[in-house]
């Protein structure tokens, strides 16, 4: 195996470098701390440490030495004795010249359990052109999976596989400084929803909505109906009038359905779609709306108004379900995320309550049924019409009197 830097080993997460340990049969490595598992690396492979460690660490891993002396080593030796220097050189991994600007990378976020991750410069697809991002990174820039991001990248050195990326510039089409502000979400304080959400007057299947359950940025949105009531058909209605609306960021997330449907909504070009059908476990249905969630409330932190449309919410476990719908809240002084789902049945906890009619045209809203927990704040957001100037009292002008008319003539 070959020499692995120092530098580079004192710049691994510890995670990475009990893999490593492990696989170069280091004994007892999990007991040690950073720098002596450091130094017994460097000892395995035949390297010389840069400093001398604790003596603690280097008594652990003595006997493993001393029993198998590394090849690397024995062939250094043979070299220095030779003292002509005529033995062949290692071959050395050809480096980029020094002042070459390293290129850069822009993909999609995928992160593992131990907290680090890669950027998919190919969208969703594994390739050996992924690049390795560091727990560190991950955690320092508040990166969720399926966030885009980019930034500079060095190549792999020769104990690695993929490349590395040295540092994160943008994340979701903006710097990183202004996406992270190191605010938790659940440390604001949350207003009730006042800024009224308006549609595009030309959907007439909408205007029940805004006449019996109106809704604004930061509400909690359930449509509730009985199968083929048309919750799926109204939600797409909706994510397309929400689409057009300038400052809003509209996500839809379908979890739970047919292979078909899915199909369909990832057809459309004006939100970005994720999901999973029937056939995914629960904890995989779940993880793909918590992360839609996680990447809704991030935009709300950060100032903007965000769109989480969910179909549906039947299926998820009742815990899932009503954290999904909790996440929606206007924040104080910051943005919003407005989640919009449908179920079967009401969750408890809705700010908005839009219920379809048993019958007739799927779609259909029962307004005698729907409803909105203060509304009066919504109205208030409506844009007002100023109100209408009293009329000038006209000016009487005398006029000539005209003549009577004359029996059995129409009076003019």
């Amino acid at each position: 195996m070959s020499i692995i830097n120092a530098e580079d080993l004192e710049a691994s997460p510890l995670a990475d470098l009990h893999a490593l340990a492990s696989t170069l049969g280091i004994d007892g490595f999990r007991g040690l701390r950073k720098p002596p598992l450091v130094e017994a690396i460097l000892a395995r492979q035949g390297a010389t440490p840069p400093s001398s460690a604790s003596a603690s660490a280097s008594a652990t891993d003595a006997p493993s030495r001393s029993s198998r002396p590394p090849r690397r080593r024995r062939g250094r030796a043979r070299d220095a004795d030779s003292g002509n220097g005529s033995a062949p050189p290692e071959p050395v991994a050809p480096q980029p010249a020094a002042d070459a600007p390293p290129r850069t990378v822009e993909g999609i976020v995928e992160l593992l359990a131990n907290g680090s991750g890669f950027v998919r410069p190919d969208g969703a697809t594994n390739s050996d052109g992924d690049i390795y991002i560091s727990a560190a990174q991950a955690r320092r820039c508040e990166l969720v999976a399926g966030d885009r991001i980019g930034g500079p990248v060095r190549p792999a050195r020769r104990s690695e596989r993929h490349s590395s990326l040295i540092r994160i510039d943008t994340i979701n089409g903006v710097s990183a400084d202004e996406a992270v502000n190191g605010t938790r979400i659940d440390d604001i304080d949350v207003d009730w929803p006042s800024a009224l959400i308006t549609f595009d007057a030309a959907d007439a299947t909408l205007a029940p909505i805004a006449e019996a359950a109106p809704f604004g940025r930061g509400s909690r949105v359930l449509i509730v109906g009985p199968p083929r009531s048309g919750k799926t058909l109204l939600l797409g209605r909706l994510a397309a009038a929400l689409a057009a609306i300038e400052g809003l960021e509209v996500e839809l997330v379908a979890v739970g359905v047919r292979p078909e449907e899915l199909t369909e909504y990832k057809t459309l070009e004006y939100s970005r779609v994720a999901g999973e059908t029937f056939a995914a476990s629960h904890e995989t249905q779940d993880a793909v709306i918590e992360q839609a969630v996680e990447r809704g409330r991030r935009v709300a932190v950060r100032g903007g108004d965000a769109v989480l449309l969910i179909d549906t919410l039947d299926g998820l476990g009742a815990g899932m379900s009503r954290r999904a719908l909790a996440a929606a809240r206007n924040l104080r002084n910051a943005g919003s995320l407005t989640i919009i789902a449908t179920a079967g049945a009401p969750l408890g906890g809705e700010t908005t309550v839009v219920v379809l009619a048993d019958s007739g045209e799927p779609g259909t809203i029962d307004t005698s049924a729907s409803g909105t927990l203060r509304s009066e704040l919504l109205v208030a957001a409506k844009p007002k019409r100023a109100p209408a100037k009293p009329r000038a009292p006209r000016k009487r002008t005398t006029r000539a009197a005209k003549p009577a008319p004359e029996d059995g003539a129409e009076a003019g």
